[in-house]
């Protein structure tokens, strides 16, 4: 089997090049077989035209790919293998977040070059998005009711969350802020949180959810997810399972900003799904396909990367790539 390893320099806060570059090396040194080659992304996309490129002119090879650096690279990574029965994705963790990796370990073990090597494949679900471009949205009338039209734009694929509302500001913010001492970094979130806090508590969201009405009003946010954790360290999708074809669907409807302040220690940990006095504040399902939609476009975050419509439709690929776990 042959190893890529795909690093983005601009992911983090600082660039690892050099640092996974050496680490790379070094193992094929003490490995002879070890058969590898390293690419270094040029700019955004870029991750997934070159796997995906790849990956066309090597049909059948076995192959792993290692998305070194964080969820929006681990994304790429994955939307180029898509499709590519032989191809296995894995994750060298050197980002800010790495919040799909935290469903089978911690950054330090996705570190362990020979864990990796060695590690476990595992087939997963990956939430299919598809959505007109803002321009298009804008001459398409949410308010209409007609139903969504799947082909209104090219695909884009999510292996971890997709989010919007309060969540899709302060992901947005968390970007904005990741690199700066001090309130960036692994506290990218959290800026986000206090900044979105005055600014995004009330968004309004029309829903479907497997075809029959689940939400029409104003929300606080929403989460999709086949993975369980996004910013870092919030356990949005508690209940998740990555592999049995479904995603979950957790909405919060707006609130006050004092319930939202009391919640949100127990969404860090995932017990939020166990309050009583939450429960009447949420709604939570699990499903196979969503529709999103409202008047003006909105943010849609999937895997820290942001899309930016007023129609969304998401449908979960069942076992749809193959995902390397360390050993």
């Amino acid at each position: 089997m042959k190893h890529l390893f795909i690093i983005n320099p601009c992911a983090g806060k600082e660039d690892s090049t050099s640092a996974i570059t050496q680490r790379v090396e070094a193992y094929a040194s003490s490995h002879p077989d070890f058969d590898y080659q390293i690419y270094v992304t040029q700019s955004q996309g870029d991750a997934t035209r070159w796997v995906s490129q790849w990956c066309n002119e090597h049909p059948g090879q076995e192959a792993r790919f290692y998305a070194c650096g964080g969820d929006g690279t681990l994304n790429e990574v994955v939307s180029g293998a898509i499709g590519h029965t032989s191809i296995q994705v894995s994750c060298y963790a050197s980002g800010s977040g790495n919040d799909y990796i935290k469903y089978y370990g911690t950054m330090e073990d996705f570190n362990d070059l020979e864990r990796l090597v060695n590690g476990t494949p595992h087939p997963v679900d990956v939430m299919k998005i598809i959505y007109p471009p803002a321009a298009s949205a804008a001459n398409n009338n949410a308010d209409s009711g007609s139903p969504f039209i799947t082909g209104g734009g090219s695909p884009r694929y999510s292996i971890n969350i997709c989010n919007f509302g309060f969540d899709a500001m302060v992901c947005k913010v968390g970007n904005d802020v990741r690199r700066k001492p001090i309130i960036g970094g692994k506290h990218s979130y959290t800026t986000g949180i206090i900044r979105s806090i005055f600014t995004s508590r009330s968004n309004y969201v029309r829903m479907t959810v497997d075809g029959q009405p689940f939400f029409d009003g104003h929300m606080l946010l929403c989460t999709l997810g086949n993975g369980r954790y996004n910013g870092g360290k919030y356990m949005c999708a508690p209940l998740s399972k990555n592999d049995d074809g479904l995603l979950e669907v957790n909405l919060f409807k707006r609130m006050s900003l004092i319930k939202f302040a009391s919640l949100i220690d127990d969404y860090s940990r995932g017990t939020h799904i166990n309050r009583p006095d939450v429960k009447r504040l949420m709604l939570y399902r699990q499903a196979t396909t969503v529709e999103m939609a409202s008047p003006d476009p909105f943010w849609l975050v999937i895997d820290g990367e942001m899309l930016h419509s007023n129609r969304y439709h998401v449908e979960n690929l069942h076992h749809a790539v193959t995902f390397v776990s360390p050993a």
